[in-house]
């Protein structure tokens, strides 16, 4: 018995280094053939395969529309519930009454929260690259606020046309003291918003980790390959940006709604892994999410808007154009299109008719419009590239597929 035993573990120990080749050579060629087809991927672009790119992303368009449908027939006693009340708002918007003055008021009020967080959504939900909706967007709104208050000695701007266009008020109007906490109260709802969209935009990647721990599945995203690879190699030698990362994952890890809550309130450009954190540890939406809500819509927002506030008062901007005319040889030139762009601005704050004062604007105006036009044109370019890679990863899956039912 003993010599059969013998037998039967000496094929096992000849076995053994060759099934580890086996499983590693194996695993190589899969890690191998993964990257191509992510380097194929990552190559559809518009400006390299503009056809295959735009076929690619009609073709994934309708298939995102066709499984949207799909949730919602699921969901349909919801989706009811929704025609309902839309309908009942839509009968109250039309018939006439006393009603109306509300109905406009709540029907103002909507479509200006919808605004601001839609850019915050687009500022952090990604899909192949963020719009910067706060630097292009918010940030000009608070600062155009800020100006005419100290402008005006008031924010009592007239509704319409604010928020549109800020104009002063009546020359009647007693002048307030402008505070830090005047101007803030002005521009605290649409921050708020704004930083709720942007909590909002940061659930994909806690819904993709939450599912591929669940399901065991292996979601290709580089994004959440790289967590996985720094939970491997966590006790080894790190550089200063992965020791960032793994400060981050440790932080919300043990801390929790806290941890997650410090991360979310301060400029963060590593909270893409606290949301892929919290969905690989399981830990549940709303601790998640509220603490993400919190950080962002309240706290982090009021630093922002308060940053913004000081930077473009009346005496910072003052001092900012008289320290531009300091710059030796081109001091002057640089300083007159800032001065006379502040001067249109003004003159646009006192004639709310428009009479002349566009005229008077700079160059300034014109380039910020430019980049925000290419910005946006960019961002869509990088929604129909994220797309069509979204399909070539459905046909290589497929591939996959097939091979393993050979």
């Amino acid at each position: 018995m003993a010599a059969n035993g013998a037998e039967c573990e000496q094929p096992q120990k000849r076995l053994g280094p060759k099934d580890k080749q086996n499983g590693s050579s194996t695993d190589s060629s899969l890690r191998e053939r993964k990257q191509q087809d992510r380097e194929e991927r990552l190559s559809l672009v518009m400006w390299k395969r503009p056809f295959t790119t735009l076929q690619y992303f009609f073709i994934e368009t309708l298939i995102t529309l066709k499984e949207w449908t799909w949730k919602l027939w699921q969901r349909r006693g919801v989706v009811f519930l929704a025609v309902v009340l839309f309908s009942l708002f839509s009968m109250a918007y039309s018939i006439e009454g006393e009603h109306q003055q509300y109905v406009q008021y709540l029907e103002k009020k909507f479509l200006w929260c919808a605004y601001w967080v839609g850019l915050g959504i687009l500022s952090s939900v990604g899909l192949g690259t963020g719009l910067h909706t706060f630097l292009l967007y918010l940030g000009p709104h608070i600062a155009s606020v800020t100006l005419a208050a100290y402008e005006c000695g008031s924010v009592n701007f007239p509704e319409p046309p604010y928020p549109a266009q800020i104009v002063c008020p009546e020359e009647e109007v007693l002048q307030e003291s402008i505070t830090l906490w005047t101007i803030m109260s002005k521009v605290r709802l649409e921050a708020c918003m704004w930083g709720a969209g942007t909590a909002i935009g940061e659930l994909p990647p806690y819904f993709m980790a939450r599912a591929a721990r669940l399901s065991g599945a292996d979601p290709d995203d580089e994004d959440y390959e790289e967590f996985e690879e720094m939970l491997e190699q966590a006790q080894s030698p790190q550089d200063f940006a992965t020791r960032g990362k793994l400060a981050v994952q440790n932080m919300v890890q043990k801390v929790g709604f806290f941890g997650i809550l410090a991360c979310a309130s301060i400029p963060n450009p590593l909270f893409d892994l606290a949301g892929i954190t919290c969905g690989h540890f399981l830990i549940p939406f709303w601790t998640f999410f509220g603490a993400t809500l919190i950080g962002k819509a309240f706290i982090k927002m009021h630093i922002q808007k308060l940053f913004v506030i000081i930077t473009f008062s009346k005496h910072i901007v003052e001092q900012m154009v008289s320290l531009i005319g300091i710059i030796p040889g081109i001091g002057a030139s640089l300083q007159k299109p800032f001065r006379e762009y502040l001067e249109a601005q003004r003159a646009k704050l006192h004639n709310p008719a428009g009479d002349g004062a566009a005229a008077g604007e700079s160059w300034l105006s014109w380039v910020f419009e430019k980049v925000v036009l290419v910005m946006v044109c960019y961002f869509i370019l990088s929604i129909i590239n994220s797309m069509a890679q979204s399909y070539a990863k459905r046909l290589q899956q497929k591939q996959y597929s097939e091979e393993k039912t050979k």
